[in-house]
């Protein structure tokens, strides 16, 4: 069987990230982390592993560095805990696993192909993943191991209020914190993951996009791998992942025209704003937002870059 170009993209959120309002130091531990994460997920495609293997590690290594919001770097809700997203998608059978709401999970992206891969089931939330994940020997850690000064302050600043805030920012401004990683391999089967804390001092239980199939997270074969990342109430009424790949199934978009469609129109038009990272089953990689940056990062064959923003 002859191999396809294989690629890689991944995302740790969009938002305002205004050049100069970051330190060097910063900027420079955000892009080694993408680097890091980009290595591990292509170094499995290279040697003729499985997209959804290579999405998998890619996104535990952001879920890892607390400079995300997901996993370890997960922001407080209004209660002082952190409640934790993250769905995964193969576009060759079009499998799924997804869960929310989850505490105590290091990797929740595991957690969700394992929902995917050991369950009946597509979707596990809060109390339920939580036992899922027990019965499927997870260690729970403590809430000490999501503890992170930074996003603490944020929600200090936020405590007590009716606000929330989709994390770090300036004045209120927002970055959207999720992760998430697209990829082809080389049998051009494409996978998609994504990740996520949610939002700062969100209250009752509060879901965004990111574990919603076909809202923040989807992937097709037919047509491409998707993940997103934005004002997910507004992704989750634009079904925008999987709007992307209607778009090319029905309309016969490529990806560039299908997903610059919805990021820098339809989701517009409702009042969203965000970015979302997609690749196609023959490697080619679009990662379009419409807010100030996005940290992004690819790698093909022959290319690749590390980009926080627009430039």
């Amino acid at each position: 069987m002859s191999t396809k170009p294989f690629s890689l993209a991944i995302h740790g959120g969009a938002g305002t990230l205004l050049k100069g309002q970051m330190t060097a130091e910063k900027e420079a531990a955000y892009k080694q982390a993408l680097l890091q994460a980009l290595e591990a997920g292509y170094t499995i495609l290279e040697k003729k592993g499985t997209s959804l293997d290579a999405v998998e590690a890619a996104v535990r290594l952001l879920e890892d560095s607390p400079l995300f919001n997901a996993g370890k770097g997960s922001v407080f809700t209004a209660e002082g805990t952190h409640e934790m997203d993250a769905a995964i998608m193969e576009g060759k059978k079009l499998r799924a696993g997804a869960v929310s709401l989850v505490s105590g999970i290091k990797n929740p992206i595991s957690l969700a192909r394992d929902v995917m891969e050991k369950s009946e089931h597509v979707f596990l939330a809060g109390e339920g993943a939580v036992r899922f994940a027990e019965d499927n020997n997870y260690d729970i850690v403590t809430s000490q191991y999501f503890y992170d000064e930074f996003r603490y302050q944020q929600w200090q600043d936020l405590k007590g209020s009716d606000s929330f805030q989709l994390d770090h920012s300036v004045k209120k401004d927002s970055k959207f914190g999720t992760v998430g990683a697209v990829a082809c391999d080389a049998f051009g089967t494409v996978a998609a993951a994504t990740s996520t804390g949610g939002m700062t001092n969100k209250k009752w239980g509060r879901v965004g996009d990111s574990p919603m199939i076909g809202a923040g997270n989807y992937a097709n074969n037919k047509t491409c791998a998707v993940s997103c990342t934005g004002s997910g109430e507004f992704f989750i009424r634009g079904v925008v992942a999987y709007d992307v790949s209607c778009l090319m199934e029905y309309k016969g978009m490529s990806l560039a025209e299908a997903t610059n469609e919805v990021i820098h129109k339809r989701i517009l038009e409702i009042g969203g704003d965000g970015g979302l990272i997609a690749v196609d089953a023959q490697g080619n990689i679009a990662m379009p937002f419409n807010t100030e940056g996005m940290y992004r990062a690819y790698k093909t064959i022959d290319k690749e870059g590390v980009f926080i923003y627009k430039d």
